[in-house]
């Protein structure tokens, strides 16, 4: 737990911060502004309003934004002698690969915590929808959580070996969209080889969109959960072998 809270103790002057707050703001708020230009209404309340919102969202900007999150935790190791310090300090290798992954899928999930209060006040201030956020679309974000953490645990494996600020936000971007493609021509068994795939069906949960019959039903949770916790406990495993026969840089 040490390692965790020095870790998040290295993020009070980060720009992880503006990405928590911002992408989620605009990233769903686009979603609804044109209806809102236009002055239209939504044709079913809530659901329309969850489904501008979060369809695209999850398809790659909310990965992409986990893989932004993952490069600025690791930015300092990659700076002056840091990286060496990392290994000849006394914290085992599976401490700090826990600790960076946990403190990127916490940001990610206060992303998600943003993403939906943002969802709440259009609904109840823009448009003026009766009535409280539906509960399904609660369960949902939840799932979104647990299926962002893999995603957080990979983009950290991919940003502890790369100095490269860009590379891992690349591998983000061209992995959910693999990952679109094949749940969209209905290879569900995706969300159990990329954690990209796991975290779009997520979102595309009680929407009926692409792979999404538009039901929330315990099977596809727990396919979610399952796939999530089974993705995350591989990567985090590969991620310590791989720091363990790490060597210093010069």
């Amino acid at each position: 737990m040490n390692a965790f809270f020095a870790e998040l103790i290295k993020l009070r002057r980060s720009l992880s911060w503006a990405v928590v707050t911002l992408l989620p703001v605009v990233m769903v708020a686009s979603g609804s502004i044109m209806t809102l230009i236009d002055g239209g209404e939504l044709e079913d309340g809530w659901h329309t309003l969850w489904m501008r919102s979060f369809v695209f969202y999850g398809l790659f900007p909310l990965s992409v934004g986990i893989a932004i999150l993952a490069s600025l935790v690791w930015r300092a190791e990659h700076l002056g002698g840091n990286w060496n310090s990392l290994m000849a300090g006394p914290t085992a290798s599976l401490r700090i690969v826990l600790a960076k992954a946990g403190v990127v899928a916490v940001l990610a999930a206060i992303m998600q915590a943003v993403a939906v209060l943002v969802v709440v006040a259009l609904g109840e201030l823009a448009f003026g929808l009766p009535g409280l956020l539906p509960p399904r679309y609660l369960a949902v974000s939840i799932a979104i959580v647990v299926a962002s953490i893999p995603v957080a645990v990979l983009q950290s494996w991919l940003s502890m070996q790369m100095r490269s600020f860009a590379a891992p936000v690349a591998i983000a971007f061209l992995g959910s969209g693999v990952s679109a493609f094949l749940l969209v021509v209905g290879v569900d068994a995706a969300i159990f080889v990329s954690p990209y795939g796991a975290v779009s069906r997520a979102a595309q949960l009680g929407t009926a969109t692409f792979a999404d019959t538009g039901d929330i039903t315990g099977d596809v949770l727990a396919a979610i959960a399952a796939s999530s916790l089974l993705l995350s406990a591989v990567l985090a495993a590969a991620n310590t072998l791989v720091l363990e026969r790490a060597d210093a840089r010069t």
